[in-house]
């Protein structure tokens, strides 16, 4: 059976991919074409397509989950555009380092090594440092009282201690300077230009461990400005033409409810548990970008789906997790509501 000339069961297969989806770009401000892009080639469709479609489909639940962010109180919109304005730089000045290594043969090998070290660092570190429990997450997801000074980094306090003027007053009550956010900007933006991603696995936690913004709060901002990215890039492709709407509509249509779940949720689970899911997600993709690059080198194609099943065993195994943790939560706040009332 087919609808609009696509079959129903693909149909339904996007739809609840959306809801997968949508749930984690919600919950963490990234995973849309990390996790879309690879499928659709694997499906067979052409690259242009897969990453243009994947675009599109960032970009409509990025709109989704920022809107509800928003709600919560959880956008900070001028730390948000002096992300975009630093970011902007970094990545045009990253696209020059990797036009470089281009000309001199070394780009695939330089980039496939960064990305996985980079993915695996940064998900060792995260998980590392919420397990650990040494301060830095914050457990208050009131986005506009006073963030406890224990919960900031360290990193991030060296940072707001440079008080270079103008001073910015960020949410939580975060105090830094105008000219450090755009240098941690810069830099997050060199790194997602030299690696061609959208660079929300950098931002999110930048905006936290630099910054010192709190967690629901940076995963808001970093949604906020992935608006504008995916915007940007989306049209640009749909002007060519690769943007498939048989794909992004009914991804669309599951991400519409999954991402506004996942934003929810931000303000539900703790926050070192968002950081360990966070890092756990990044370990095992990690795991599966290694394992699709060891596949291209030694030309085994089949590791290509097995490096999706990671990647969706990952988002299955860490969405079932938030959505766990959320209803533990609901649970533990209306028992003591319950007490409170007996009271």
């Amino acid at each position: 059976m087919e609808l609009f000339g696509v079959a129903v069961t693909l149909l339904l297969t996007f739809a609840g991919f959306g809801v997968l989806i949508g749930l984690l770009f919600g919950f963490f401000g990234m995973g849309g074409s990390f996790l879309v892009t690879p499928a659709l080639l694997v499906m067979g469709y052409q690259t242009d397509v897969a990453v243009a479609s994947g675009l599109a489909f960032v970009f409509g639940t990025s709109v989704i989950a920022t809107l509800k962010h928003r709600d919560l109180g959880q956008v900070d919109y001028k730390l948000g555009v002096l992300m975009i304005a630093g970011t902007t730089a970094g990545i045009e000045v990253g696209k020059m380092g990797l036009h470089w290594l281009q000309d001199i043969g070394l780009a695939d090998t330089v980039v496939s090594v960064a990305y996985v070290a980079l993915l695996g660092g940064i998900g060792v570190f995260i998980t590392y440092t919420a397990l650990k429990g040494d301060g830095g997450g914050g457990v208050s997801h009131d986005a506009d009282g006073e963030i406890d000074a224990d919960d900031i980094p360290d990193i991030a306090k060296k940072i707001q201690s440079y008080r270079v003027p103008p001073m910015m007053k960020l949410r939580g009550g975060v105090r830094v300077s105008l000219w450090m956010i755009l240098v941690v900007a810069f830099l997050t933006g060199l790194l997602s230009g030299f690696l061609g991603v959208g660079g929300g696995f950098i931002r999110m936690p930048a905006l936290f461990y630099l910054i010192g913004v709190p967690v629901p709060v940076a995963v808001g901002t970093d949604l906020f400005e992935i608006v504008f990215s995916g915007g940007i890039g989306s049209f640009l492709y749909a002007i060519d033409g690769a943007v498939d709407l048989a794909i992004v509509a009914p991804l669309l249509a599951g991400s519409a409810g999954g991402a506004r779940l996942g934003a929810a949720a931000t303000s539900l689970v703790d926050e070192d548990d968002i950081k360990v899911y966070f890092g756990v997600m990044l370990l095992l993709g990690a795991i599966a970008v290694a394992v699709r690059k060891i596949g291209g080198v030694i030309e085994m194609p089949v590791l290509d789906t097995v490096a999706l099943a990671i990647i969706i065993g990952a988002a299955l195994l860490v969405s079932g997790a938030v959505v766990v943790s959320s209803i533990r939560e609901l649970r533990t706040e209306r028992a003591d509501t319950t007490v409170q009332t007996a009271d």
